[in-house]
């Protein structure tokens, strides 16, 4: 598993961190961590039915996603939440810690990432560094950066909610 820091530092791609408690939901995010100048994200980790396919979905932290009709709208079918065993595989991370900067970890690029086209509109996101006891704040420019270094194409949908 590749360590964020370096990789975020050689890319020159800004950040601020803020540490705080282990969090696992949307909703520990909201107790836990004071309120920041970035979007809250909501990131999953996504299968098909064969396990062919794998997708990194990236939605506003209330959103609900439909992933019936998600499936529909990439083409194909039934979607499912990846196994802790997938995700260690192909992101490098646990429950939990799912983030768009897992992609590092990516280098086969078998994730293809989601991102949907609201919270794209943001200026700026909130991200876990591959932990989940630290927010990372990163602005879309930077992210892009991120996301050409790890040579991750990333579509812009609007995630059926």
């Amino acid at each position: 598993m590749a360590d964020i820091y370096p990789f975020l530092a050689d890319h020159g791609i800004e950040y601020e961190r803020h540490d705080h408690p282990a969090v696992y939901t949307v909703a520990d995010v909201q107790r836990l961590v004071p309120p920041l100048p970035a979007a809250g994200t909501k990131n999953l980790f996504l299968r098909d039915k064969k396990g062919a396919r794998h997708f990194l979905v990236l939605v506003p932290a209330l959103k609900r996603v439909d992933l019936k009709a998600l499936g529909g709208v990439v083409g194909c079918g039934h979607l499912s939440f990846g196994s802790p065993r997938r995700l260690r595989k192909h992101l490098g991370v646990d429950p939990g810690s799912v983030t768009v900067l897992a992609l590092i970890n990516d280098a086969g690029h078998a994730v293809e990432v989601i991102f949907d086209q609201q919270l794209w509109q943001e200026a700026a996101f909130q991200f876990h560094p591959l932990v989940n006891t630290s927010t990372l704040l990163i602005t879309r420019g930077n992210l892009q950066r991120f996301l050409k270094a790890t040579g991750h194409q990333v579509k812009i949908l609007p995630v059926p909610g």
